[in-house]
């Protein structure tokens, strides 16, 4: 007669002090994290007249607005005289993938409730899933700048391959500044309210309506790029439309980035024992 075998117990218990990060939690339950996503997908076009066609006449309109006021009003220069429309719709591309992941991920632990309160699982996936749903906005979007490169004549360079590397970039960076504008909303819901003022002083902050041409001393260019998105939005110009590489400039917004998401990882996890108490 064989031992009846006992059933495997595991125990949950709140870490203390600065915690191991168990990144390797996020492989075992990556089904979740693209159920997640493909459910903020779906949730965001659902009952929308026009749908999905959203995510090609944002940017469009965009672009639109910036070229009559900064184009053909303010007449801003762009890079080796580069069409204003296809300027701005080179920068307008990272920015909108930024803004939208960060959008979504700020407010992605107060919008799941039910599930950090109910059931176990890495509390980081929230903020992952609400980041990859932009992603399907961002490859729409890519497809309108395409249009328009072919439109103006643009040649296409193998530069381009470069910008899978600029576009997890992008992600890196709004997953950065999403662990803590989330982990912090759990505790003071005044950040869900601050946000759309932070983005709106972000993009003119970042060369997304002009070109960082305008900034002449060396010195101050290294200072601006610790704006992150200053070396990806420059990065992505260069790979799509030519012209001088981000250099220097893409290295410290590299750096600014690493320090973000390291440091937003650590807050993250040691905020994430309170998470369900708190929310």
């Amino acid at each position: 007669m064989t031992a009846k075998a006992e059933p495997s117990v595991t125990v949950l218990k709140p870490a203390r002090g600065w915690v191991a990060l168990n990144l390797r939690d996020l492989w075992l339950y990556r089904e979740l994290l693209y159920f997640l996503a493909w459910r903020d997908v779906k949730v965001r076009y659902k009952q929308a007249a026009l749908g999905i066609l959203w995510a090609v006449i944002q940017p469009a309109l965009t672009v639109v607005v910036f070229t009559l006021v900064f184009g053909q009003g303010l007449k801003v220069s762009t890079d080796n005289n580069i069409p204003y429309p296809l300027f701005s719709l080179a920068a307008v591309l990272p920015w909108n993938l930024f803004q939208g992941a960060l959008q979504r991920s700020s407010v992605s632990l107060v919008s799941n409730t039910n599930l950090l309160t109910k059931v176990y699982f890495p509390r980081l996936v929230i903020p992952l899933a609400a980041i990859g749903a932009a992603l399907l906005d961002f490859a729409i979007t890519f497809a309108l700048l395409v249009g328009l490169m072919i439109y103006y004549h643009t040649p296409f360079t193998w530069n381009m391959f470069l910008l899978v590397p600029l576009t997890l970039l992008v992600m890196i960076t709004a997953l950065a500044v999403g662990l803590w504008l989330s982990a912090l909303n759990v505790q003071y819901r005044d950040v869900q309210q601050m946000i759309p003022f932070l983005l709106s002083v972000w993009m003119y902050a970042s060369p997304v309506v002009y070109s960082t041409a305008l900034i002449t001393s060396a010195k101050w260019k290294l200072v601006y790029a610790l704006n992150p998105m200053v070396g990806v939005i420059q990065g992505f110009r260069w790979a799509l439309l030519g012209g001088s590489p981000p250099g220097p400039m893409m290295a410290v917004s590299a750096a600014m980035m690493v320090v973000l998401l390291v440091s937003g990882l650590f807050y993250f996890r040691r905020m994430e024992r309170i998470f369900a108490d708190v929310i």
